[in-house]
């Protein structure tokens, strides 16, 4: 159903008022049930895992490109149409990737069921980078991660950022809050799982490299991977069955947990 706009101020734009105020967001998203996916990649994604759309803000231009999105979405969700520098007042930021949408956030799985059949999952503890974030899903869709589970603290997979970055994986990676934390981890490894953390530190730690614990996988193979710039805390670290390093060069000590995470899903594909 589409609707021409005209006015930044239109209450019925109200969701999409400065997206990269997280004030705003954190007023609105909880209360609704909502979040924000950008572009019509992310929103293709979201449609084909079974999220619903409250409602589609885009440009003129893109109305026919994306009529094949917009046939997708069922009677009475309005499409929002605006003209760029409209969205640009309105939203706080260049929606140069066709469309933003308001969706409605699905509910979450307990994390046991989310590792129920798996056989690989990634544990993220307490990341609250959203790029990175969005990152470590994009690498776990592409290199085969069943499962990822994040910490209570953790940043949220779905915020626009993280979303966007992911292109959309987080709707294709079954996912869950991890909880209680880090206590959960004992309920894991009851249930067979062998829990690998990743530190950066590895001498520190009597760690394995990541290629001699590639050559010898558990069955069930729980990477563990921790924060921004501390890493995986005493707690965690404590529980974990394994320590395992990247060996590193150059004199460089660590890597990114994104790319971290990226290397230990290709050395244990």
């Amino acid at each position: 159903m589409l609707v021409p706009v005209t006015d930044p101020a239109d209450p019925r734009l109200e969701l999409y008022f400065h997206l990269t105020d997280v004030s705003l967001r954190t007023r609105f998203e909880p209360e609704r049930g909502l979040f924000m996916a950008e572009s019509a990649q992310v929103i293709g994604r979201a449609l084909d895992a079974g999220v619903e759309p409250y409602s589609v803000l885009m440009t003129p231009k893109w109305v026919e490109p994306l009529d094949g999105l917009i046939g997708r979405l069922a009677p009475g969700v309005p499409v929002y149409v605006g003209v760029d520098e409209l969205l640009h007042q309105v939203t706080g930021f260049h929606v140069h990737r066709g469309a933003v949408a308001a969706m409605r956030r699905p509910a979450l799985p307990t994390w046991e069921v989310v590792v129920g059949g798996a056989r690989r999952l990634c544990v993220i503890e307490d990341v609250v980078d959203h790029t990175n974030l969005g990152a470590i899903f994009r690498s776990a869709a592409v290199l085969g991660v069943d499962a990822v589970l994040v910490t209570p603290r953790g940043a949220d997979p779905l915020y626009r950022r993280s979303v966007r970055v992911s292109m959309g994986t987080v709707f294709q990676v079954p996912w869950a809050r991890i909880d209680p934390w880090p206590g959960a981890l004992v309920g894991l490894k009851g249930d067979g799982w062998h829990v690998a953390a990743l530190a950066p530190d590895g001498d520190r730690y009597d760690a394995v490299p990541l290629d001699r614990f590639a050559s010898h996988l558990p069955a069930r193979l729980a990477l563990l991977v921790g924060t921004e710039g501390d890493g995986l805390t005493a707690d965690a670290l404590a529980l974990a069955d394994s320590v395992v390093a990247i060996p590193m060069a150059a004199g460089v000590d660590s890597l990114n947990v994104a790319a971290a995470s990226a290397v230990a899903f290709w050395a244990t594909r």
